[in-house]
Formats: structure tokens, C-alpha cells, sequence
């Protein structure tokens, strides 16, 4: 005998959060980050709550970021095959939780003296791809300077694991376009990729490339990673998208992350979503990086792995 139930939206259970006039809405299916504004101004471009995330939108990328070559790897001697889901690609894009429900461990009150608050957990199941036990949680935290995101990995099984982790908001311009904002990245060398957009090597950052001081975001068309980040007083670094309205949506990662993806969205899949927003993405690798090496993460038997993020409306 089964139970009905009532239907939970396609972005799955809501979990709505709120401090003052910050307002942040996440979705137990991928631990994403739907909607997030202040006193009604989005940050993040929103999706509906019936509508699935149509390109990332707020997901938790992990346990690797971006995009993987023909879905393989080897670790400690070992070929592995995930699944190829960019099949014109034929790359494994952003890693194996963000379509997976989360459980929804704990919400703060709103009286919580850090602010609002929501933690999700999701224990990995080793597969044939990804044979590693791990456990994944992550805070969505308001606060009275925005939104703090922390996510921390615990390896559960008997033997290292490759990691990476990465994060995937999209800055909104307010209620203007992107073409009426101007972008800012803190960041002075640029990933070059191959057709597939594979890394293939770096370059110092220069022409339009060059995002150290805002630049108008007309004209360009972005799908690129960036390294050797710039950081301020207080360890951080920043991509901000300042509107047409003055509001500049930003996004900073402190130490525990080094590695930025920007995106305008011009090639998406669903033109309705095209230069909607800009990814402001804060990674601890690059793309590839399960094959590569680089940046990635071995987190051994019992070990933790914990970055933290935000965002704000400045």
C-alpha cells in the first residue's frame, strides 16, 4: 500500500530564510541556492520554484567542478569512467550532486544570534565511477553583511579520495540587462581552453580579459576560468556586477578557494536564460582537474576538506 503525498515544485523543497530585509530561498534537490535578494533587489537571478534549475543555477558543484575530458581519470593507479552528461562535449560537467536531494539536517530560528540559517547533508554512494564514500554538508547562513556559504566534504571510506569543489550563482543585474552593467574580477591570469573548454595553459590577463577594474559587460562573451586571484585586507576575493540601478551583486571566496569561473551565459542551452546573469563561480580547482592534478584535492581516509563564500548587495 503506498502513501500520497503532495508534490514538491521540480526545484524541490523550499527552505526560505530571512534577517532584516535579506530574503534567501534553497532547494533540498542539489543544495541550490534558488533566490537570494535585499529589500527585493535580487543578488542572484532567480528561478521559479516549478521550473528546474536551468544551468547550474545556484548548484553545489561537487565532487569535481566543471568540466571533465571524456569523463575519465585515474587516481592512485586506478581508470575510472563517469557518466558523460555534456554529450557535445563529450565532458562529465560539474560532478554527481547537483540533482541529487539533499537532506535537510537543521534551520536555525530566526532569533539565531549568527542569523537564519539552513545545513543539508548528502552521503555520496560510491559508484563504479566515483567508488569513494563521502559526506557533504552545507551552510547557507544570513548574516548582516549577506550570505555566508560554507560546505565541508568528510571522506568516509578506507581509501583517499580525489575532490574538488565548486559553486555556481548567478549574479543578477537588477532589473535591467547585463549589457547596462559593468563587471569587476579580481584575478590577474586567465585560463586558456581548447574547443572543448579544457584548459590548455594560462596567460596574464589583458584587452577584455582584463576585469581588475570594471569593464562595461556589452560586447563580451565570457566562458573562462581565472587564477592567481587578488584578495583585500581581509583575504578576500571579489567578482562584482554593478546594475544599471548603482547596486553592485557580488560574490567573494576567502582563502580556502583560489580559482574563479565567469560566464555571461551567452551559449546556454535555453535562450530564454542567455545573459540573464553572469556565473560568478568560486572554485578549488580548474576544470579537468581529476586528469590534470592541478589543485585537486586527496582527501585522505577520515580527513575534512571546508570552504567558505558569500555573497552581498553593495
Amino acid at each position: 500500500m503506498s502513501t500520497l503525498t503532495s508534490p514538491t515544485p521540480l526545484s524541490g523543497l523550499q527552505i526560505v530564510l530571512r534577517l532584516g530585509d535579506q530574503e534567501a530561498t534553497v532547494t533540498d534537490v542539489g543544495a541550490k541556492l534558488r533566490s537570494y535578494s535585499v529589500s527585493g533587489r535580487p543578488v542572484v537571478t532567480p528561478f521559479p520554484e516549478d521550473v528546474v534549475a536551468p544551468a547550474g543555477h545556484g548548484a553545489v558543484l561537487a565532487p569535481w567542478p566543471n568540466r571533465m575530458r571524456d569523463g575519465r581519470y585515474t587516481f592512485d593507479g586506478v581508470d575510472h569512467q563517469v557518466d558523460i552528461s555534456e554529450p557535445e562535449r563529450s565532458t562529465a560537467l560539474h560532478g554527481l550532486v547537483m540533482w541529487q536531494r539533499w537532506s535537510v539536517e537543521q534551520v536555525a530560528d530566526a532569533g539565531h544570534e549568527d542569523g537564519q540559517a539552513v545545513t543539508l547533508a548528502l552521503r555520496l554512494a560510491p559508484s563504479g565511477g566515483y567508488p569513494f564514500d563521502l559526506l557533504l554538508r552545507t551552510t547557507y547562513r544570513l548574516t548582516a553583511t549577506g550570505l555566508h556559504v560554507q560546505t565541508t566534504a568528510t571522506n568516509l571510506g578506507a581509501t583517499a579520495a580525489p575532490y574538488g569543489v565548486g559553486f555556481h550563482p548567478w549574479l543578477s543585474p537588477g532589473d535591467g540587462s547585463i549589457d547596462d552593467c559593468t563587471l569587476r574580477l579580481d584575478a590577474t591570469t586567465r585560463v586558456l581552453v581548447d574547443d572543448r573548454l579544457l584548459p590548455v595553459g594560462t596567460t596574464p590577463v589583458d584587452g577584455s580579459y582584463d576585469l581588475r577594474e570594471p569593464r562595461p559587460v556589452r560586447g563580451l562573451d565570457l566562458d573562462d576560468a581565472y587564477v592567481d586571484v587578488l584578495r583585500d585586507e581581509d583575504g578576500l576575493s571579489w567578482i562584482r556586477l554593478t546594475g544599471a540601478d548603482g547596486r553592485t551583486a557580488a560574490v567573494w571566496m576567502d582563502e580556502s578557494m583560489d580559482t574563479w569561473q565567469v560566464c555571461t551565459g551567452d551559449h546556454l542551452g535555453d535562450p530564454e536564460w542567455c545573459r540573464t546573469g553572469v556565473a560568478a563561480e568560486p572554485m578549488s580547482c580548474l576544470a579537468d582537474a581529476f586528469r590534470t592534478g592541478d589543485r585537486l584535492v586527496r582527501l585522505e581516509p577520515g580527513a575534512e576538506h571546508e570552504v567558505t563564500w558569500g555573497l552581498a548587495l553593495i
